[in-house]
């Protein structure tokens, strides 16, 4: 099980580089890609994943944590979602979007 979970929670990280690198890299033409979108997705299904692999293990989780982090994560796919809808976005959006991310990493290593 020590696996799957290193596993899934290596794919999370990975999406979270995407939607994130993508965020910065975009910021002279804004725009929402599709690598941003397939990110946000990838670390959305891993983490629950990942909370449920957890669980089976017997784990102990932090339901309040999990909680907050899965708030931030749906934000961040419906932002993506709803980018993806439009031909360019602005800065601040993709810096919004920037910013989500790395609240959720930020959450995810202190807390």
């Amino acid at each position: 099980m020590e696996i799957v979970k290193g596993i899934l929670v290596v794919v999370h990280m990975i999406g979270w580089a995407m939607v994130l690198g993508g965020a910065l890299a975009t910021m002279k033409s804004p725009k929402v890609t599709p690598g941003m979108l397939h990110g946000a997705l990838a670390a959305l299904v891993a983490g629950i994943l990942t909370v449920g692999v957890v669980e089976m293990a017997d784990g102990d989780v932090n339901n309040v944590k999990i909680g907050i982090k899965l708030a931030i994560t749906l934000v961040i796919t419906v932002l993506v979602i709803l980018g993806r809808r439009k031909e360019s976005v602005s800065a601040g959006y993709l810096g919004g979007l920037a910013g989500l991310v790395v609240a959720n990493i930020a959450i995810a290593v202190l807390w």
